[in-house]
């Protein structure tokens, strides 16, 4: 069953809102890098100026200068969807999601120690509604793997896909592999690229002729 036509507005609502944020923070991490490669540590008025930010809405998105410019060198680290698909013809779906999956843990497992440390920051900072926690970089690299399909799912589908692909990478994935399996690098790619290869199987096996494109969150 499909959404009612007067929950549509609200969903879209929120999605443009989320997305503001996720730019803004996004411009305060890019800023502080680029002043990282200038050859100084800069401090958050510093930031907030170069982001065409005030200093009071960067502490909104970071709550110390330590946890922006802990994470400030990962943003370029991160892989680039676009770069990523570049000449790909989509043709193959599951190949698509397996280039995403082991891009972005090669990624994490270079990056263990920052990311690690990244997150318990993200953890130990109380709840607030200004801005978000996390870059959620992942979202936007599985929706580029999984445009070809896009269309080919109903929206329904192709959210549950999205989250459930989520659930599959990034540094949460990786500390379940090395601290709850203890399994090497290797064996949790592997296993990643299993489980999100299999996913994509079974909402393709669900696909209907055509649709209009969805937002992957709701």
């Amino acid at each position: 069953m499909g959404a009612r036509p007067g929950a549509q507005a609200p969903r879209r609502a929120r999605g443009r809102r989320e997305n503001q944020r996720l730019r803004t923070r996004k411009d305060l991490l890019e800023a502080a890098a680029r002043l990282l490669d200038a050859g100084h540590v800069p401090g958050m008025d510093e930031i907030a100026e170069a982001a065409l930010v005030s200093r009071a809405t960067a502490y909104r998105y970071f709550p110390s200068l330590e946890a922006l410019l802990l994470e400030a060198p990962l943003q370029a680290e991160a892989p680039d969807p676009e770069a990523l698909f570049a000449g790909d013809d989509g043709s193959d779906p599951e190949a698509r999601i397996d280039r995403a999956v082991d891009a972005l843990q090669r990624m994490a497992y270079a990056n263990a120690p920052q990311l690690r440390l990244m997150l318990s920051h993200s953890l130990a900072r109380p709840g607030q509604a200004g801005g978000p926690r996390r870059q959620n970089r992942r979202t936007q690299l599985i929706e580029t793997a999984l445009e070809p399909i896009r269309p080919q799912l109903a929206p329904a589908e192709y959210r549950r896909l999205c989250r459930a692909l989520a659930l599959l990478i990034g540094t949460e994935a990786m500390i379940v592999c090395q601290d709850v399996l203890q399994i090497d690098e290797r064996a949790a790619r592997e296993a990643s690229r299993w489980a999100a290869r299999a996913l994509v199987r079974e909402a393709l096996a669900k696909r209907r002729p055509t649709s209009s494109p969805t937002a992957c969150r709701s």
